[in-house]
C-alpha cells in the first residue's frame, strides 16, 4: 500500500510515516499543501492523510483539487484521513 502523508508539524509526520512503515507500507511525505497536492497528482496513493491545517494551502483546498481527476493518474478513488480543526 502506497501512502502519502501531508502534514506540517515535521515530529509529527515523522511519527506517521515510522508507524505505517513497521506495516511494511510506502510513505512519501509533504510538509505543505502545495507539495503535497503536487505529489497526489503525479502519483497513485491508496491512502493520503492529510492535516487541514498546511501553510501554503489549506487542507480541503488540497484535497479536492487532488480528488479531481488527472491525467497522470489512474482515477481510482483514493482513501483519505484528515486530521485539524473542523471550521479551520
Amino acid at each position: 500500500m502506497r501512502v502519502l502523508v501531508i502534514e506540517d508539524d515535521g515530529e509529527l509526520a515523522e511519527a506517521i510515516g515510522v508507524g505505517l512503515r513497521q506495516e511494511q507500507m510506502a510513505v512519501d511525505v509533504a510538509f505543505d499543501g502545495a507539495a503535497g497536492l503536487e505529489r497526489a497528482l503525479v502519483t497513485d496513493y491508496d491512502v493520503i492523510v492529510l492535516d487541514r491545517d498546511l501553510p501554503g494551502r489549506h487542507g480541503a483546498t488540497t484535497r479536492t483539487t487532488a480528488a479531481s481527476p488527472s491525467p497522470r493518474t489512474s482515477g481510482r478513488p483514493r482513501r483519505w484521513a484528515t486530521r485539524g480543526s473542523p471550521n479551520g
